[in-house]
């Protein structure tokens, strides 16, 4: 990538500062047991997330709606790629029931790819908005959502129930999207980044993973795309391989590189940059509102 990174040699151990401890505590048990009791699917098990030790321990997770089986097949997701089972629509209930039983304050939601849907999902996306709104009044949201295949009519449904935060992942440079993201456009994305602003939407966030083999200056073109839709908000991490069956990582970017970059966004323009290599997009989230 050209910022110094630490070279990825065949079995070479994750540097230090990628070891996170191991889940443990009683906040963390409580969340497991109303995950299993409600039969929710969390993006911090299905991705294989890094941080879930740490937020399921503070008594937070992120909602994983739609299933836990994605119609897409991106190459660094641990996501389930498949045919995905019929729609709950009891899901948004249930979703909502656990938010008020968390007590949380702010919700992450997102959810896998449902191109199988003619709405690709994004009536049941609105009415779990509405749900936690309803019985949990007083919790803000952000929806983590699909590109819906730039359909703007089920773009519109979201920004119809306006959560305080619409986030929407680039995931990775323009040259890579196609491998990173088969089924993915990179200007498709930036048009709904762009789309969503226009129309009035208060705070929009993005992801960028790193490691993927991109160079620098592909990452600050990425950068300046994304400001010039006007994006508010950035997050920077490290790619990890969850499996062996997914794109290998091709360099280790070191905490200080990641620190650079955060300087570099905020001087673009950004509003809030969260930037390192255990950063996922929805890590420290409450952080966004502003």
């Amino acid at each position: 990538m050209e910022l110094n990174p630490t070279a990825v040699k065949k079995e070479e151990r994750k540097p230090k500062w990628l070891r996170v401890k191991l889940p443990t505590g009683e906040n963390f048990r409580s969340v497991r047991k109303l995950v299993d009791n409600y039969k929710l699917h969390t993006i911090c098990e299905s991705g294989s997330c890094p941080n879930m030790g740490e937020c399921w321990g503070a008594g937070t997770a992120t909602f994983m709606i739609l299933g836990n089986v994605c119609t897409r097949s991106c190459g660094f997701c641990a996501v389930q790629t498949g045919r995905p089972e019929a729609v709950d629509w009891e899901e948004p209930e249930r979703v909502a029931r656990s938010v008020k039983l968390m007590k949380v304050k702010h919700c992450v939601l997102t959810s896998v790819d449902r191109d199988d849907l003619a709405d690709g999902g994004s009536i049941i996306w609105a009415e779990t908005v509405n749900a936690v709104r309803r019985i949990s009044p007083t919790t803000t949201m952000e929806t983590l959502i699909p590109d819906f295949k730039g359909e703007k009519k089920n773009i519109d449904r979201l920004l119809a129930v306006a959560p305080e935060i619409i986030s929407h992942n680039m995931e990775t440079v323009k040259r890579l999207t196609r491998k990173v993201r088969i089924q993915a456009r990179y200007e498709r994305s930036l048009e709904l980044l762009a789309y969503m602003k226009e129309q009035g939407q208060k705070r929009t966030k993005t992801g960028i993973i790193l490691g993927l083999g991109e160079t620098e200056d592909e990452v600050l073109e990425a950068m300046r795309d994304l400001r010039e839709a006007k994006v508010d908000i950035l997050t920077l991490g490290q790619y990890l391989q969850p499996t062996r069956k997914h794109l290998p990582v091709a360099e280790f970017i070191a905490p200080e590189q990641f620190e650079r970059l955060k300087e570099e966004g905020l001087a673009m323009g950004f509003k809030y940059v969260e930037s390192g290599p255990l950063v996922r997009s929805s890590y420290h989230a409450e952080k966004h509102l502003f």
